[in-house]
């Protein structure tokens, strides 16, 4: 199961890891989100050990969504660093969050 990130535990999980960081922003009432959430789960089983990989529900987690400025859902922003990196806005095939999670341990 993904990492469930919220407000309170995403500065430790997410700005202070030492891997990349994979982190979907979701609602349960998101069809698209429901597309991209069992990609997430595949993608925790693959990285585990080289990225982390969360999930973020933006009804659960007002500060951290608006921080990062979340008005779409699905999003998918990728951190290296504690520093965005790269986005996805919008659900996208399983490939292109591998391909963007590759680009950051290279």
């Amino acid at each position: 199961m993904a990492l469930e990130l919220t407000d309170a535990n995403f500065e430790e999980q997410v700005l202070k890891s030492d891997k990349p960081v994979l982190v979907d922003f979701w609602a349960e009432w998101c069809g698209p989100c429901r597309m991209v959430g069992p990609v997430v789960e595949e993608l925790h089983k693959e990285y585990e050990g080289k990225a982390v990989i969360g999930k973020v529900n933006v009804d659960h987690n007002p500060a951290v969504s608006a921080q990062y400025g979340i008005r779409n859902i699905p999003t998918v922003l990728f951190f290296k660093n504690g520093e965005i990196v790269d986005k996805q806005v919008g659900a996208a095939p399983k490939a292109a969050y591998a391909e963007k999670l590759d680009a950051q341990m290279a």
